[in-house]
């Protein structure tokens, strides 16, 4: 008896990202912040307990859930080995060279018996809208392949934007309490939200590269 395959997209829960919103299948939209740390190590520790203090209150702020994603990359150091050759290639002064061919070795050295690793932080906002119209909840209706009429896919569409609407005021309203424990945000735009959503769906893929 024939074993019945099913796509890949068939398991991934994204239906389209527009505007950098993720829509699902399911009708719910998602908002993606990426973080920055905060490094707890250096600062004293009335500084960590406030820190901690406002953390904990961001949290207890909120009347929605959130999820917090931190991804952990092997850092790729051989393009900034090639860029160092190449400058040493260039160098004209003698000591500088030799300089720069022991920092190579040093480097190249070092992350092979150390793996560098690096970290992204990301806050994943969620909204899903109450059931619009008869039947199915949330956005169904509003994705492309809709048999729906014009007039019912325009207020689909302004179902949508009011959705949108209400997840930007939380997302508002989670980088706000980011910014009180001293943690910057921003939101990601379409290209940096498939971005993030292919390096979820393919984790082989687990290296990252020093950028210029």
């Amino acid at each position: 008896m024939p074993v019945s395959s099913k796509a890949t997209q068939d398991f991934v829960p994204v239906k389209e990202v527009r505007n950098g919103i993720i829509v699902l299948k399911d009708g719910g939209i998602r908002s993606v912040l990426m973080a920055s740390s905060v490094n707890l190590a250096l600062k004293s520790s009335d500084e960590q307990q406030a820190v901690i203090y406002q953390f904990q209150s961001f949290l207890n702020s909120l009347d929605f859930s959130v999820q917090i994603l931190v991804q952990s990359r092997r850092l790729d150091i051989r393009p900034y080995l090639l860029t160092l050759e190449n400058r040493m290639q260039e160098q004209t002064e003698p000591l500088l060279k030799v300089q720069t061919k022991e920092y190579i070795g040093f480097i190249r050295s070092f992350t092979e018996q150390v793996s560098i690793m690096t970290k992204s932080f990301y806050i994943i906002i969620p909204y899903t809208a109450p059931v619009l119209g008869g039947g199915g909840g949330g956005l169904k209706s509003f994705f492309p392949g809709s048999s729906r009429t014009g007039n019912q896919k325009q207020d689909d569409m302004l179902a949508f934007e009011e959705s949108r609407t209400q997840l930007e005021q939380r997302v508002g309203v989670v980088q706000e309490g980011l910014s009180r424990t001293g943690i910057r945000s921003v939101q990601l735009g379409t290209e940096e939200v498939v971005e993030l959503l292919y390096k979820t769906f393919n984790p082989g893929e687990t290296t990252a590269s020093i950028k210029f």
